[in-house]
């Protein structure tokens, strides 16, 4: 038998998956670098923390409306075709936001605007992105292919912020966004290149009723029930991206680089355990280490709310961003170890709009809550609740402590799971 990190480069041997990931590479670093440039163009505007919640809520609430339409979406149509389309609606946001910089535009409103069609965007793009990645690989390759996926996503967010915060400090917004639509038509590109067509997953008839299945179906299987959910309010609670432009402006005292910086620190981390577990797979006890990882982010980002030394900052939100790398991992793998074919798209969507809700609606927590009480309390207090909300879980939920082995999972249904009849539309 291979070793694991003999075996571990397999999943590059599939010329879609290679593709696919140059492609999320692209997607990724456009985005980051956009989102350095609209935090700080925001609040030099404003001033506000408030405004740069709004940035997060502004996102979100197009995703919460349209994501379950998107997983619907998903298991209907050549998700190959819905990645080109919505990546072409989001080169479009970024040569939206180069006219307001061009333009010297100074009302907020107008990337706000540029914001929810990004998130509409999305809604449609995560369900068919996460969906497609079975289709890439054989089932016995999917763990790494999704650590795999995470290294991708995680190198492109250390570089993203990093390129971003200098490109800002070159050249202002408009080299920014100029950047992010390059790499957003060089993304349409790559995805058009896959040879990977999924045709129609799903031969339900669209109904209220198939719409609502991936909650039925998240209901019923407590372990993603619990991982999903883990995620979601760990991350509103304990995430604090939104209110990095205060803390490099008026904590620590740094500009643009330094927002960077702080920006990239937490996929710095996360790269690290992804490629990690690219080459060595997380093992037994995996449900444990889940609840572990998520104690551990909680922790470090109240070290961060705390800082006031730059290099102890970084420190801080890297191990944040390493512990938070071992709890996607397990989530993502659960979920599509866990879900037939026909029914990824939405469940997909189900675990994308939970994603959606710890981020950028976090990021509106964040902000507001640091309007009214201050920046630091407003970390604290999230990173409190983050360790309160690992512990009511660990209790709450044992079925997710019992998992042991991923590579095991991969290979059978999960407990629980009646396969492709438990996709059924009935109560």
């Amino acid at each position: 038998m291979s070793s694991p990190a003999a075996s571990a480069p397999s999943v590059f041997r599939h010329r879609d998956f290679r593709l696919y990931q140059l492609a999320r590479l692209c997607a990724v670093l456009a985005v980051q670098i956009e989102s350095v440039a609209i935090g700080w163009q925001v609040y030099e505007m404003t001033g506000s923390a408030l405004a740069l919640g709004y940035t997060g809520l502004a996102q979100f609430l197009p995703f919460l409306a349209f994501s379950i339409i998107g997983g619907q979406v998903a298991d209907r149509v050549d998700r190959r075709v819905i990645l080109a389309v919505c990546q072409g609606v989001m080169l479009l946001c970024s040569l939206l936001l180069l006219t307001f910089s061009l333009g010297h535009i100074q009302d907020v409103r107008f990337v706000y605007g540029v914001l929810v069609l990004f998130g509409t965007a999305r809604a449609f793009y995560a369900p068919a992105g996460s969906a497609i990645t079975p289709h890439l690989v054989p089932p016995e390759e999917i763990s790494r292919a999704i650590a795999v996926n995470s290294t991708t996503w995680q190198v492109a967010t250390i570089a993203g912020p990093a390129v971003g915060g200098a490109l800002y400090a070159w050249a202002g917004a408009t080299g920014s966004y100029l950047g992010s639509a390059v790499l957003c038509a060089l993304t349409v590109v790559w995805i058009l290149t896959l040879k990977v067509r999924t045709g129609r997953a799903s031969s339900e008839a669209f109904s209220v009723s198939t719409l609502l299945a991936g909650f039925r179906f998240v209901r019923r299987q407590r372990m993603l029930l619990g991982s999903i959910t883990l995620d979601l309010f760990a991350v509103l609670l304990g995430g604090a991206v939104a209110l990095l432009p205060i803390y490099a402006r008026d904590v620590l005292h740094t500009g643009p680089w330094g927002l960077g910086v702080l920006r990239s620190a937490p996929a710095a981390g996360a790269a690290l355990v992804a490629v990690i577990l690219a080459v060595r797979p997380l093992g037994g006890r995996a449900g444990w280490k889940m609840f572990v990882s998520v104690a551990i982010f909680g922790a470090a980002t109240l070290v961060f709310g705390v800082s006031r030394s730059l290099p102890l900052s970084v420190l801080a939100l890297a191990v944040a961003g390493a512990a938070d790398m071992v709890s996607v991992v397990v989530r993502s793998t659960l979920e599509l170890v866990a879900t037939p074919d026909e029914m990824r798209g939405r469940v997909g969507a189900v675990n994308m709009m939970c994603v959606g809700a710890s981020n950028e609606l976090g990021e509106f927590r964040a902000g507001a809550f640091a309007e009214h009480v201050g920046v630091v309390p407003a970390v604290v207090a999230g990173a409190v609740g983050t360790l309160v909300v690992v512990g009511l879980w660990a209790w709450a939920f044992p079925e997710l402590r019992q998992v042991d082995h991923l590579e095991e999972a991969a290979r059978q249904p999960l407990p629980g799971n009646a396969g492709p009849e438990a996709a059924s539309t009935t109560s």
